[in-house]
């Protein structure tokens, strides 16, 4: 982790499992989003938990990318959700366990610099348990779209 504190810019955090059909969805984001800005930092991860802090720690500004199955969205609508949405962890038996927002608190609390800046956008899915390399037709075509409009937002 010494390697990462140095101090960072922008990082863009794509989430998700690629063998898992749409989980991937956030990866494939991340990736479109790197062909367009070549110099960001751009990492993907299907980590979970504390693990997240080695990618964010000494940051200034955090874009996390990750897939949601709502049931109540249209796949490939892309959601914007705030830190505090995403709730504390109250029990867990393994620091792997914890959710993001208790594992950035977790690394303040370490004294590790964690972005104060943090955006964090979750695309609705429409399948995310088979194991398959690469997302649904109707995810896929929707990708450079979602990338685009993160790009315009973030300003990126």
């Amino acid at each position: 982790m010494a390697e990462q504190i140095k101090k960072r810019g922008t990082v863009v955090l794509g989430m998700g499992n690629p063998i898992l059909s749409d989980d991937g969805v956030g990866i494939r984001i991340a990736q479109k989003i790197k062909e367009r800005n070549p110099g960001l930092e751009v990492i993907e991860t299907s980590e979970a938990g504390i693990a997240l802090l080695e990618y964010v720690v000494g940051c200034d500004k955090l874009i996390i990318i990750d897939s949601i199955k709502t049931g109540e969205g249209k796949p490939g609508e892309l959601f914007k959700l705030d830190l505090e949405e995403l709730g504390e962890t109250q029990h867990f038996a393994s620091l792997h366990g914890v959710n993001l927002n208790t594992a950035l608190e977790l690394g303040r609390r370490m004294g590790f610099k964690v972005p104060e800046c943090i955006s964090i956008y979750a695309v609705e899915v429409k399948n995310n348990s088979t194991f398959a390399e690469g997302c649904t037709e109707e995810i896929e075509a929707k990708v450079p779209l979602i990338a685009e409009q993160i790009i315009k937002e973030e300003k990126l």
